[in-house]
Protein backbone atom coordinates (compact mmCIF):
# COMPACT_ATOMS: atom_id res chain seq x y z
CA UNK A 1 0.00 0.00 0.00
CA UNK A 2 1.61 3.21 -0.91
CA UNK A 3 1.83 6.66 1.04
CA UNK A 4 -0.96 8.32 -1.32
CA UNK A 5 -2.93 4.76 -0.57
CA UNK A 6 -3.08 6.02 3.25
CA UNK A 7 -3.43 9.46 2.83
CA UNK A 8 -6.56 8.78 0.57
CA UNK A 9 -7.78 6.32 3.53
CA UNK A 10 -7.55 9.34 6.14
CA UNK A 11 -9.77 11.61 4.19
CA UNK A 12 -12.56 8.79 3.81
CA UNK A 13 -11.89 7.80 7.92
CA UNK A 14 -12.06 11.59 8.47
CA UNK A 15 -15.06 12.53 6.73
CA UNK A 16 -16.23 8.92 8.79
CA UNK A 17 -15.64 10.32 12.53
CA UNK A 18 -16.67 13.86 11.58
CA UNK A 19 -20.38 12.04 11.15
CA UNK A 20 -19.95 9.84 14.06
CA UNK A 21 -18.60 12.96 16.21
CA UNK A 22 -20.85 15.36 15.26
CA UNK A 23 -23.81 12.73 16.19
CA UNK A 24 -22.28 12.29 19.55
CA UNK A 25 -22.38 16.17 20.51
CA UNK A 26 -25.90 16.70 18.78
CA UNK A 27 -27.12 13.94 20.77
CA UNK A 28 -25.35 14.97 24.33
CA UNK A 29 -24.82 18.79 23.83
CA UNK A 30 -21.03 18.42 25.37
CA UNK A 31 -18.87 20.76 24.36
CA UNK A 32 -15.78 18.16 24.86
CA UNK A 33 -17.45 16.05 22.28
CA UNK A 34 -17.88 19.46 20.11
CA UNK A 35 -14.09 20.06 20.67
CA UNK A 36 -13.58 16.47 19.47
CA UNK A 37 -15.71 17.37 16.47
CA UNK A 38 -13.84 20.32 15.49
CA UNK A 39 -10.63 18.49 15.40
CA UNK A 40 -11.77 15.56 12.87
CA UNK A 41 -12.68 18.46 10.87
CA UNK A 42 -9.02 19.31 11.01
CA UNK A 43 -8.07 15.78 10.29
CA UNK A 44 -9.83 16.24 6.63
CA UNK A 45 -8.46 19.31 6.14
CA UNK A 46 -4.86 18.37 7.01
CA UNK A 47 -5.32 14.83 4.93
CA UNK A 48 -6.15 16.52 1.77
CA UNK A 49 -3.81 18.79 1.88
CA UNK A 50 -1.10 16.23 2.71
CA UNK A 51 -2.43 13.94 0.12
CA UNK A 52 -1.72 17.28 -2.48
CA UNK A 53 1.51 17.75 -1.14
CA UNK A 54 2.31 14.32 -1.39
CA UNK A 55 1.42 14.13 -4.43
CA UNK A 56 4.13 17.07 -5.72
CA UNK A 57 6.97 15.74 -4.00
CA UNK A 58 6.69 12.68 -5.75
CA UNK A 59 7.20 14.06 -9.14
CA UNK A 60 10.33 13.76 -10.97
CA UNK A 61 13.03 16.25 -11.19
CA UNK A 62 12.62 19.37 -13.64
CA UNK A 63 14.45 22.25 -15.12
CA UNK A 64 12.89 24.09 -12.72
CA UNK A 65 13.51 21.66 -9.48
CA UNK A 66 16.38 20.22 -10.84
CA UNK A 67 16.99 18.68 -6.86
CA UNK A 68 13.32 17.33 -7.25
CA UNK A 69 9.73 18.37 -5.19
CA UNK A 70 10.51 16.28 -1.82
CA UNK A 71 10.45 19.50 0.51
CA UNK A 72 6.47 19.97 -0.63
CA UNK A 73 5.84 17.19 2.48
CA UNK A 74 7.04 20.02 4.95
CA UNK A 75 4.63 22.26 3.80
CA UNK A 76 2.03 19.44 4.02
CA UNK A 77 3.16 18.86 8.02
CA UNK A 78 3.49 22.83 8.06
CA UNK A 79 -0.12 23.68 6.77
CA UNK A 80 -1.30 20.79 9.30
CA UNK A 81 0.12 22.91 12.10
CA UNK A 82 -1.45 25.78 11.72
CA UNK A 83 -4.71 24.22 11.66
CA UNK A 84 -4.37 22.16 14.84
CA UNK A 85 -3.38 25.85 16.09
CA UNK A 86 -6.79 26.80 15.00
CA UNK A 87 -8.50 24.15 15.92
CA UNK A 88 -7.11 24.31 19.39
CA UNK A 89 -8.31 28.34 19.65
CA UNK A 90 -11.89 27.45 18.25
CA UNK A 91 -12.15 24.70 20.93
CA UNK A 92 -11.14 27.19 23.92
CA UNK A 93 -13.74 29.55 22.64
CA UNK A 94 -16.41 27.10 22.65
CA UNK A 95 -15.10 25.92 26.10
CA UNK A 96 -15.44 29.18 27.70
CA UNK A 97 -18.85 30.23 26.31
CA UNK A 98 -19.55 27.03 27.82
CA UNK A 99 -18.25 27.46 31.26
CA UNK A 100 -19.52 31.04 30.99
CA UNK A 101 -23.32 29.51 30.31
CA UNK A 102 -23.35 25.67 31.77
CA UNK A 103 -26.02 23.11 30.33
CA UNK A 104 -26.78 19.79 31.42
CA UNK A 105 -25.54 17.03 29.36
CA UNK A 106 -28.14 14.46 27.77
CA UNK A 107 -28.17 11.10 26.11
CA UNK A 108 -24.47 10.22 26.98
CA UNK A 109 -24.56 6.62 26.31
CA UNK A 110 -25.37 7.33 22.61
CA UNK A 111 -22.37 9.90 22.57
CA UNK A 112 -20.07 7.95 23.95
CA UNK A 113 -20.63 4.86 21.91
CA UNK A 114 -20.57 6.74 18.74
CA UNK A 115 -17.02 8.64 20.11
CA UNK A 116 -15.62 5.30 21.06
CA UNK A 117 -16.31 4.04 17.22
CA UNK A 118 -14.61 7.03 15.93
CA UNK A 119 -11.79 6.61 18.07
CA UNK A 120 -10.94 3.07 17.39
CA UNK A 121 -10.93 3.90 13.82
CA UNK A 122 -8.37 6.89 13.90
CA UNK A 123 -6.19 4.84 16.54
CA UNK A 124 -6.27 2.10 14.19
CA UNK A 125 -5.27 3.97 11.29
CA UNK A 126 -2.93 6.01 12.81
CA UNK A 127 -0.57 3.20 13.95
CA UNK A 128 -0.72 1.85 10.31
CA UNK A 129 0.33 5.28 9.55
CA UNK A 130 3.35 5.46 10.94
CA UNK A 131 4.73 2.02 10.40
CA UNK A 132 4.15 3.39 6.75
CA UNK A 133 5.83 6.60 7.27
CA UNK A 134 8.97 5.70 9.31
CA UNK A 135 9.46 2.85 6.41
CA UNK A 136 9.21 5.58 3.46
CA UNK A 137 10.63 8.74 5.18
CA UNK A 138 7.37 10.26 4.52
CA UNK A 139 6.95 13.61 7.04
CA UNK A 140 3.57 14.59 5.30
CA UNK A 141 2.53 10.88 6.65
CA UNK A 142 3.64 11.27 10.03
CA UNK A 143 2.31 14.80 10.43
CA UNK A 144 -1.14 13.33 9.55
CA UNK A 145 -0.60 10.09 12.06
CA UNK A 146 -0.18 12.13 14.88
CA UNK A 147 -2.28 14.21 14.79
CA UNK A 148 -4.67 11.70 14.66
CA UNK A 149 -3.19 10.09 17.26
CA UNK A 150 -3.80 13.21 19.07
CA UNK A 151 -7.73 13.03 18.05
CA UNK A 152 -7.70 9.14 19.83
CA UNK A 153 -6.02 10.72 22.94
CA UNK A 154 -8.40 13.60 22.89
CA UNK A 155 -11.36 11.59 22.52
CA UNK A 156 -10.04 9.58 25.27
CA UNK A 157 -9.72 12.47 28.10
CA UNK A 158 -13.20 13.77 26.52
CA UNK A 159 -14.85 10.25 27.64
CA UNK A 160 -12.84 10.12 30.94
CA UNK A 161 -14.39 14.04 31.79
CA UNK A 162 -17.95 12.85 30.65
CA UNK A 163 -17.82 10.28 32.80
CA UNK A 164 -17.00 12.19 35.70
CA UNK A 165 -19.39 14.52 34.92
CA UNK A 166 -21.96 11.44 35.33
CA UNK A 167 -20.53 10.21 38.58
CA UNK A 168 -20.41 14.05 39.73
CA UNK A 169 -23.07 16.04 37.95
CA UNK A 170 -20.65 18.50 37.97
CA UNK A 171 -20.93 20.12 34.69
CA UNK A 172 -18.15 22.53 34.86
CA UNK A 173 -16.41 19.46 33.98
CA UNK A 174 -17.04 19.27 30.95
CA UNK A 175 -15.58 22.27 29.65
CA UNK A 176 -12.56 22.31 32.13
CA UNK A 177 -11.75 19.63 30.06
CA UNK A 178 -12.43 20.86 26.77
CA UNK A 179 -9.67 24.18 27.63
CA UNK A 180 -6.65 21.42 28.45
CA UNK A 181 -7.37 19.58 25.44
CA UNK A 182 -7.31 22.73 23.53
CA UNK A 183 -4.28 23.63 25.54
CA UNK A 184 -2.36 20.22 24.09
CA UNK A 185 -3.61 19.94 20.77
CA UNK A 186 -1.96 23.57 20.15
CA UNK A 187 1.03 22.03 21.92
CA UNK A 188 0.79 19.14 18.77
CA UNK A 189 0.36 21.74 16.43
CA UNK A 190 3.25 23.89 17.77
CA UNK A 191 5.49 20.45 16.93
CA UNK A 192 4.79 20.16 13.80
CA UNK A 193 5.05 23.35 12.49
CA UNK A 194 8.69 23.46 14.18
CA UNK A 195 9.38 20.64 12.35
CA UNK A 196 8.75 21.84 9.48
CA UNK A 197 10.90 24.99 9.64
CA UNK A 198 13.63 22.41 10.33
CA UNK A 199 12.78 20.73 7.29
CA UNK A 200 12.56 23.54 4.74
CA UNK A 201 15.74 25.03 6.80
CA UNK A 202 18.16 22.03 5.30
CA UNK A 203 18.02 20.11 8.36
CA UNK A 204 20.99 17.47 8.82
CA UNK A 205 20.77 13.65 9.11
CA UNK A 206 19.54 12.03 12.28
CA UNK A 207 22.41 11.15 14.59
CA UNK A 208 21.68 7.53 13.66
CA UNK A 209 22.08 7.98 9.88
CA UNK A 210 24.84 10.06 10.54
CA UNK A 211 27.25 7.47 12.28
CA UNK A 212 26.06 4.88 9.59
CA UNK A 213 27.76 7.23 7.15
CA UNK A 214 30.79 7.98 9.26
CA UNK A 215 31.08 4.29 10.13
CA UNK A 216 31.44 3.95 5.59
CA UNK A 217 33.74 6.60 5.50
CA UNK A 218 36.01 5.00 8.40
CA UNK A 219 35.71 1.92 6.54
CA UNK A 220 37.43 3.11 3.09
CA UNK A 221 39.81 5.49 4.95
CA UNK A 222 43.18 4.98 5.42
CA UNK A 223 47.07 6.23 4.97
CA UNK A 224 46.69 6.88 1.33
CA UNK A 225 42.49 7.61 0.96
CA UNK A 226 40.94 11.12 3.64
CA UNK A 227 37.57 11.98 3.63
CA UNK A 228 36.51 15.82 5.25
CA UNK A 229 34.00 18.35 4.69
CA UNK A 230 31.13 16.30 5.51
CA UNK A 231 28.23 17.46 4.62
CA UNK A 232 24.24 16.45 5.34
CA UNK A 233 20.53 17.64 4.88
CA UNK A 234 17.02 15.99 4.55
CA UNK A 235 14.60 16.99 2.01
CA UNK A 236 11.74 14.96 2.69
CA UNK A 237 12.32 11.11 2.48
CA UNK A 238 15.58 12.19 0.27
CA UNK A 239 18.82 12.25 1.99
CA UNK A 240 21.78 14.49 0.34
CA UNK A 241 25.60 14.04 1.50
CA UNK A 242 28.48 16.40 0.10
CA UNK A 243 32.28 14.76 0.99
CA UNK A 244 35.25 15.75 -0.24
CA UNK A 245 37.59 12.50 -0.98
CA UNK A 246 41.35 13.06 -0.91
CA UNK A 247 43.73 10.66 -2.88
CA UNK A 248 47.15 10.32 -3.71
CA UNK A 249 47.86 12.31 -6.48
CA UNK A 250 49.99 9.38 -8.48
CA UNK A 251 46.49 7.44 -8.51
CA UNK A 252 45.13 7.05 -12.05
CA UNK A 253 41.44 8.96 -12.38
CA UNK A 254 39.88 5.65 -13.04
CA UNK A 255 41.67 3.91 -10.12
CA UNK A 256 39.82 6.56 -8.06
CA UNK A 257 36.67 6.53 -9.88
CA UNK A 258 36.65 2.98 -9.17
CA UNK A 259 37.01 3.53 -5.32
CA UNK A 260 34.89 6.57 -5.25
CA UNK A 261 31.99 4.26 -7.35
CA UNK A 262 32.49 1.82 -4.03
CA UNK A 263 32.24 4.62 -1.27
CA UNK A 264 29.04 5.65 -2.96
CA UNK A 265 27.38 2.25 -3.28
CA UNK A 266 28.29 1.77 0.43
CA UNK A 267 26.59 4.75 1.68
CA UNK A 268 23.51 4.28 -0.03
CA UNK A 269 23.36 0.47 1.00
CA UNK A 270 24.07 2.45 4.41
CA UNK A 271 21.34 4.92 4.39
CA UNK A 272 18.30 4.50 2.16
CA UNK A 273 17.32 6.91 -0.30
CA UNK A 274 20.94 8.52 0.16
CA UNK A 275 22.18 11.03 -2.65
CA UNK A 276 25.82 11.01 -2.61
CA UNK A 277 28.26 13.32 -4.09
CA UNK A 278 31.86 13.04 -3.65
CA UNK A 279 34.41 15.41 -5.12
CA UNK A 280 38.23 13.71 -6.00
CA UNK A 281 41.25 15.90 -4.41
CA UNK A 282 44.84 15.00 -4.89
CA UNK A 283 46.19 14.99 -1.22
CA UNK A 284 47.13 18.14 0.07
CA UNK A 285 44.93 20.19 -1.92
CA UNK A 286 41.24 22.22 -1.08
CA UNK A 287 38.54 22.97 -3.27
CA UNK A 288 39.01 26.79 -3.60
CA UNK A 289 35.46 27.55 -2.20
CA UNK A 290 35.98 25.91 0.79
CA UNK A 291 39.55 28.00 1.45
CA UNK A 292 37.53 31.25 0.42
CA UNK A 293 34.95 29.92 3.31
CA UNK A 294 37.65 29.57 5.49
CA UNK A 295 39.47 32.77 4.73
CA UNK A 296 35.99 34.55 5.07
CA UNK A 297 35.69 33.43 8.56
Amino acid sequence: MQVTSYLKLSVAVACATIALKAGAWWLTGSVGLLSDALESVVNLAGAMFALAMVTVAQAPPDDDHPFGHEKAEYFSSGFEGVLIIVAALGIGWAAVDRWRHPQPLEALGWGVALSVISSALNGGLAWAMLRKARQHQSIALEGDARHLITDVWTSAGVLAGLGLVTLTGWVWLDPLLALALAANIAREGLHLVRISADGLMDRALEPAELAAVRAVLDGFGHQAVTFDHLVTRRSGARRDLDVHMHVPPDWTMAHAARMRADVEHALMEAVPRLRASIQLLPQGSEAQFVLRQEAAR
